[in-house]
């Protein structure tokens, strides 16, 4: 694999069982580039060793008064020194080529199962720490496993370069093959302590990243209620442990580096001090003594990759075991789907062609006059035309609750417990936060589907959808049915004054469309983020949408508007809106009141506020004194209705009599 072909097809199934094991994965994942890496690694660093053995022939041809030897050496030299740079440029890409495809791969496995999950990932997991696992965590993680070629091809080099002295000197040789061990192993007692500073850092720096990360998020809030400070204070003190934390890690890593230079240096002394005795004594000539003590010299090199090595598995360990949590993460449900949805398309299609749009035959886009027309029958053609044939249509049911959504109605959801409602239009949609009994699309399980058909047919808005920084236009470049225009939608979202801020923001854009959206719309108001988002999920225009508090963020003559307009374009399509106002709810076609987990009554809004109580307390937020009072005075109503019907049975009595 190249940089250039990532990125890859199919990143795979990865071992996520513990953090060395998702490392161990990777690295067989990778065994053409890891090959490549060695056998570059292994040219120069045995071409870098080779250089004292050149050395030493020259010297000795000097001293010896030979020029061809002396020839020779230099020829010697000159193919080492080719052989250094060829072996250091391509390890430096083959390395850098490891490193790159190695974080891609975990990227990829890591957008794949945030994909998967959805709005169950973030649930489960801090979304600072999913923040550090994508970012700084997929860094370290490509470091091991890029510095395992290198410190392969270090560690056979070291291993040749001493049996080598011990042929060509046996005396000295000895020497080196016995301490060079010693250097290489002797940080061993230290690694452990290293790694949990390390890991203990690399705690204190996720905690304050996902510190930074909410804090960020709701800054808005914060100024609204002044906690700025008290976040800051917070965020400080985070950083402080960060710091000191960091400082301990890097006070043994210095001690280990320190011992890595102080070691060579005491067994050069020793060769250096032994190989002189031996010379005096007329053992080993001079040229011998240069070799071995350039060799020992140069030893220091390939050794540093030892520490180096360590250093990469103590930081990799800690992100790789992030790493591997969130991979480890599964669906409540069987994201592969069991049934052949080509063949419930079908019957659902047939069932649904005839859908028509309305007796005049033609829908409002919105309070701007536009309007775009669909004869009976058209829309339904066009939109199955241009929409997957797998979708399935039909009634939405969940057997858990008992909540119904008709097929092509509007459909209003009161629930008293907001969180509730989220996790109920959640289910919905096919994304139950715990295995349950599957929702029913046309009689059809979405567990029975595969997940992508499930989320074709069934599109969920949550509360606090996310707006991507970008232009307008590529926010609403979303996978859609063909059949509703960014024109349409956000004229039913009501979001003409949506573009007059982002064209205040964008002066330089002559189109709408190519204004610019700051991260995470941070630029507009609650509204104003929440219109757009609605705008955006309207145009994918899918079988089922699913609102979750659509117009929370939004005043009360707005909300009017879109309460229209959305009624309007979803003519002829399911839509279920989970909602509280009552401006929303007069426009559905059916309401649906869930209480405790299961549906409690079904109607228009008009009749259940009278003839439900407990809707009546959730739509109109009275108090418990103000449902005892409207149930006295509903109890009072109720009695002199009775009499005055009562009383008009005695008149009639009466009349019949005379």
């Amino acid at each position: 694999m190249q940089i250039q072909d990532l990125p890859y097809a199919d990143p795979g199934t990865p071992d996520a069982r513990s953090g060395p094991r998702f490392l161990w994965w990777l690295g067989r994942h990778q065994p053409g580039g890891q090959f490549k890496a060695l056998a570059w690694g292994l040219l120069h660093f045995a071409s870098v060793s080779a250089l004292p053995f050149c050395v030493g022939a020259a010297v000795q041809a000097a001293v010896d008064h030979s020029g061809g030897r002396l020839a020779l050496a230099g020829g010697l030299l000159a193919v080492v020194a080719v052989g250094i740079a060829l072996g250091d440029t391509y390890l430096h890409r083959a390395a850098v080529t490891n490193w790159i495809t190695a974080a891609a791969r975990v990227q990829q496995l890591l957008a794949r199962k945030a994909a998967l999950l959805g709005s169950a990932l973030t649930r489960r997991v801090a979304a600072g720490e999913v923040v550090a696992v994508s970012t700084g965590d997929v860094e370290k993680i490509g470091w091991f496993v890029e510095a395992v070629s290198r410190f392969t091809a270090a560690a056979l080099t070291v291993v040749l370069v001493c049996v080598a002295l011990v042929v060509y000197q046996p005396a000295l040789g000895v020497v080196v093959a016995a301490g060079v061990p010693v250097v290489a192993l002797a940080v061993l007692p230290l690694l452990p302590r290293a790694t949990r500073r390390a890991d203990f850092q690399r705690e204190k720096a996720g905690r304050a990243t996902e510190l930074a990360s909410d804090t960020v998020a709701g800054l808005r809030v914060l100024r609204g209620i002044g906690g700025e400070e008290l976040f800051l204070d917070r965020y400080r003190s985070a950083s402080q442990e960060v710091r000191r934390a960091a400082v301990r890690s890097a006070r043994m890593w210095a001690l280990i580096s320190a011992i890595q230079v102080l070691l060579p240096g005491l067994l050069m002394v020793a060769v250096v001090w032994y190989g002189v005795h031996l010379a005096r004594e007329g053992r080993i000539t001079v040229g011998e003594l240069v070799t071995v003590y350039s060799s020992v010299m140069i030893l220091t090199y390939p050794l540093r990759h030892f520490e180096e090595i360590a250093m990469a598995y103590s930081f990799s360990r800690p992100s790789a075991r992030r790493a591997a949590r969130v991979l480890s993460l599964e669906r409540a449900t069987d994201a592969g789907g069991v049934r052949d949805a080509e063949f419930d398309g079908a019957r659902s299609a047939g069932a649904d062609g005839a859908r028509s749009t309305g007796s005049d035959g033609v829908r409002s886009a919105g309070a701007d006059g536009v309007t775009t027309a669909y004869t009976d029958g058209v829309r339904s053609a066009e939109a199955d035309g241009m929409r997957s044939a797998h979708v399935p249509g039909g009634d939405l049911y969940d057997p858990a609750t008992g909540l119904l959504a008709p097929a092509g109605r509007l459909t209003a959801v009161v629930c008293g417990d907001p969180d509730a409602a989220g996790l109920l239009a959640e289910r919905l949609g096919g994304h139950p936060a715990e295995r349950s009994t599957s929702v029913l699309l046309g009689g059809v399980p979405l567990d029975e589907l595969p997940l992508d058909t499930a989320r074709e047919a069934v599109l969920v808005q949550d509360k606090d959808p996310v707006l991507l920084s970008g232009s307008l236009r590529e926010l609403l470049d979303v996978p859609a049915s063909g059949c509703v225009s960014a024109r349409d939608a956000l004229a039913a979202a009501q979001c003409a004054d949506v573009l007059d801020a982002l064209a205040q923001g964008s002066l330089d854009a002559e189109d709408p469309m190519d204004t610019r959206i700051t991260e995470r719309g941070r630029s507009l108001s609650g509204g104003q983020r929440q219109r757009l988002a609605l705008a955006r999920s309207l145009i994918t225009d899918p079988e089922v949408l699913v609102l979750d508090e659509p117009t929370s963020a939004v005043d009360s003559h707005t909300e009017a508007r879109i309460a229209r307009g959305v009624r309007d374009l979803r003519e002829g399509r399911t839509t279920v809106v989970f909602t509280s106002s009552p401006l929303l709810l007069d426009h559905a076609d059916r309401v649906v009141l869930v209480h405790e987990g299961t549906v409690a009554a079904v109607g228009v809004h008009r009749e259940l506020l009278h003839s439900e109580p407990r809707y009546r307390a959730v739509v109109t937020r009275e108090t418990d004194e103000e449902a005892a009072l409207s149930g006295v005075l509903d109890e009072a109503h109720r009695d002199a209705l009775h009499r005055n019907e009562l009383h008009r049975d005695e008149l009639q009595e009466i009349e019949e009599s005379a």
